[in-house]
This record gives C-alpha cells, structure tokens and sequence, in this order.
C-alpha cells in the first residue's frame, strides 16, 4: 500500500503490517507491478525502483525522468512511459536502460502484447506501437488519432484509446495494425459522457462501469462493440470503480462530500445494492483474489480497513498505514 506522503511502500501480509519499504521517491501518484517474482514502482518524480515483495528491500533505483507516469512488461523488458522529458525508456529486468525512445510528447497509456509495446502522445495526437523483437523500431506510427489522447486499455487483441472530453475511442487493431476511430453510442443525447482514466473503470465480463467525471452516475458500456446502455444514479460523485473477481459486483467511491463512502452495485441488476460509510476519505481500494475481502484505504484515519463481501461488514482488527492510498496486490 502507498504511503502518499513518506515515499514508500506498506507491507501488509494476511491483514497485518509486514514492514515498508522507503524511500522510492515522490509517492503522490505511485504505481506498482509485479513480474518475475519482483515488484516494480515509479513515482511522480520519475524514479523506477526494482523491489523484493518478501524481504522488502529495494534491489535498485535509477531516476528514468522527472515525471513519470506509468510502466508495462514486454518480452523480457521495462517500459516507462514519462511526460517529462518527452520519452519512452527502455530497461532490462535490472533497470539499465537500453533504449530511449524520443517523441517530443508527453506518454500515456502505455500497453504491450507480445512483442508490440504500444503508447498515445498526448501532445501529438498519435500512438505509435514499437517492435520488441527489432529492438524497439517503429512498426507503425497513427497520426491525428484524436484530440488529445490520455489513456488507454487492452481489450483482448485491440488498444483501447481515450481522448480528453471527447466520446469517441481510438482503437488499434494489433494483429493487423490498423485503426479505426468509434463513437459511444448513447440512447440518452442529452448525457455528456465524459472518459476518465481508464484505471478507474471497471471491468466485469462483457460490461464496462465508468465513473461519470462531473455526474453523479456510472455509465454502462458493452463490449465489444462499446455500445452505451444507460447509467446508475449515484450519491456523489465517482473516482474509482473496481469489480469483483467473479464479476458480480462492483465497488464506487466518491470526491467531495461523499468521500466517506463506498457504494456497492450489482452488475446483473445494474442497481445500487448498498451505500457504505466506509472511512475518512476513502482514497483506493481492491478485491482480494478470492473476492472475499475488500481492502481500502482511509486516507484521514491513516488506516487500512478490510470488509468481509459478503456482509459487507468491517473485519477487525484494521491496519495503521500512514497516509494510505494505492492499494497493490503480489501475485
């Protein structure tokens, strides 16, 4: 779990606090992967830190750039996408970097399949897909893609693109490397759906919850067409949604007022099951493999909390994390 303000990581191993594991640099926006029996995490500031998840100790640390957003695993390498500088780094699985990969651009939603290592140029309006196996050459680069690109997904053999306040996808064929662009087909034309980070979607089965980046909703789209088929009224605004291993429920929590809650739906009703006052700024929370668990993290009372799903009760006891936000779990 991510200790936004400290720079490191929390521990927590069968509900109980493990250890940590400092220093990796600015923690305000941290993600963490796992590969190879290793964690990988990059920080706001652009350090990449290679961790042992069992002795929790950091085997090594190099800055990659200053501001770094997101990572991926192709082949036997680490990509790192940044906004600053303008590049895609490329490491081995001992963080010496091998190639870097200049585009002029900020870098978003960086994905790989197979060989393929794919990304979106905010700046440029592209995405381009590299080839692992040619060292990192240009298969193909897509120009005037859409406005703005700032996230992205894989949905089965396809790259999923976003675009800023715009309903339209991108989408890349990557068996064929061809693109199309598709529209989100609403039945209700006066709801203005607007994408945000594809991170905070949820996925369960075929169908797609989106939190709504102004409403109080979670849109519902199909796959794999994208059809639009309607929304869920909500009690604040959404951040998160995230579903359930077995699909049939997804969890919300909210900005602003409603930032105590958790609200819990159910995806074959597609209604609200339950509205939980769940802690003191719910900042991130996650099924556990089983689905059994709900962690979450409560950002004001510096704790991790553990909900039993089928009760949907507290377990106790709850786990002190100071400045708790993401939440990663080790395969």
């Amino acid at each position: 779990m991510v200790e936004r303000e400290r720079g490191g990581l929390a521990v927590i191993t069968d509900g109980k606090w493990a250890g940590e594991i400092p220093d990796l640099g600015d923690t305000s926006h941290t993600t963490v992967k796992f590969s190879g029996g290793f964690g990988y995490a990059i920080s706001r500031d652009g350090y990449l830190s290679k961790i042992d998840p069992k002795t929790h100790r950091v085997l090594r640390k190099v800055k990659v750039g200053n501001s770094g957003i997101g990572l991926n695993f192709v082949r036997d390498f680490i990509a790192v996408a940044n906004y600053d500088p303008g590049n895609v780094v490329i490491l081995d699985r001992d963080l010496k970097v091998v190639k870097t990969v200049e585009t002029g651009s900020r870098n978003v939603g960086i994905k790989a399949l197979d060989n393929k290592l794919v990304f979106s140029l905010m700046d440029k309006n592209e995405i381009w897909v590299l080839d692992a196996d040619r060292d990192f050459a240009v298969a193909k680069k897509f120009t005037d893609v859409g406005k703005l690109p700032f996230d992205a997904l894989l949905a089965g053999r396809r790259y999923v693109a976003g675009f800023f306040n715009d309903t339209r996808l991108g989408i890349v064929d990557l068996d064929t490397l061809e693109f199309k662009v598709i529209a989100l087909d609403q039945k209700d034309e006066e709801t203005v759906l607007q994408l945000p980070h594809f991170g905070l979607w949820g996925i369960a089965g075929d169908t797609v919850f989106i939190p709504a980046n102004k409403d109080k909703k979670l849109h519902i789209v199909g796959l794999p067409d994208f059809e639009y088929q309607g929304a869920i009224d909500l009690i604040g605004t959404p951040v998160f949604v995230a579903a359930s291993p077995d699909g049939k429920t997804v969890a919300v929590n909210y900005s602003g007022e409603k930032e105590n809650f958790l609200t819990i739906v159910d995806t074959a009703a597609k209604k609200v099951e339950r509205n939980i006052e769940a802690g003191q700024r719910v900042m991130h929370f996650r099924f556990s493999a089983s689905g059994e668990k709900l962690y979450l993290s409560s950002y004001f009372e510096n704790r991790m909390k553990i909900f039993d799903t089928t009760s949907w009760e507290e377990k106790t006891p709850t786990v002190d994390v100071p400045t708790p936000s993401g939440i990663f779990l080790v395969p």
